[in-house]
């Protein structure tokens, strides 16, 4: 298989208890599979040690850098201060709750050579029955008819991508749409996609920000932006 330069990120917001796994298990595939690499975590604001554990790891690795947002950013705030430092060839970006198993990155690479962007769809959400539910009603309702996406599971933060494509594609949502906003305007540009199985497991620490009211309606706000401006005008036009 051949090997890459790769930029490995992942954001956290609560995540303490998952930083340092994270690291050891990207460290052990990126060794296994890449050509040369770094570990990039996105600290966005996060109230509890994750920034600290960020920067001791990074003080005693080279190949980790720790970058601090000085008030919380949102989670598309946090992609894309990620996508901006990566320096390497390829982009590898997941969650930093760990509930991927990053050793799955291995299945990816093979495809990146044909594919511009190569995105992960879970087999089986490692969620509770609501949250899997939403999750299907979302990618159906929001990904396949209003957008008319050919993402399999648009909410899979698991994804390989070419650097060059953010060369084009300027990102602008803070909020949880910028997974929408990004993979439209990939698709857009006409850029090439694959889908791959990936497995997504319980949370091993925490629980997840998503469900507060502000971040849902947060997030409503910004698909209807997405969708007035990405799916319809572009019909219009």
């Amino acid at each position: 298989m051949k090997k890459y330069d790769i930029s490995a990120f992942f954001p956290v917001y609560n995540d303490e208890g998952t930083v340092r796994l994270m690291v050891e298990r990207l460290h052990k595939i990126l060794e296994k599979v890449a050509d040369d690499y770094e570990i990039i975590i996105v600290d966005d604001c996060s109230p509890d040690k994750s920034g600290k554990i960020a920067d001791e790891i990074a003080r005693k690795d080279k190949k980790v850098r720790a970058i601090h947002h000085k008030k919380n950013k949102g989670y598309g705030g946090a992609l894309k201060s990620g996508f901006k430092a990566a320096q390497k060839e390829l982009v590898f970006y997941t969650d930093g709750d760990a509930q991927y198993e990053v050793a799955e990155l291995e299945k990816l690479i093979p495809f990146i050579e044909k594919y511009d962007v190569v995105n992960g769809y879970k087999i089986s959400r490692g969620d509770s029955l609501c949250r899997v539910i939403i999750g299907k009603t979302y990618n159906l309702i929001v990904g396949k008819f209003l957008f008319n996406l050919k993402v399999r599971d648009m909410d899979c933060d698991f994804r390989l991508m070419k650097r060059e494509i953010f060369d084009k594609i300027k990102l602008e949502a803070n909020d949880g749409s910028i997974c929408l906003e990004m993979m439209k305007k990939i698709q857009n540009a006409g850029h090439t996609i694959k889908n791959v199985p990936v497995h997504h497991y319980p949370r091993v620490y925490g629980k997840s920000q998503f469900f507060k009211f502000s971040r849902i309606l947060e997030s409503l706000v910004g698909l209807g932006n997405k969708w007035w401006n990405l799916a319809l005008l572009k019909k219009i036009r």
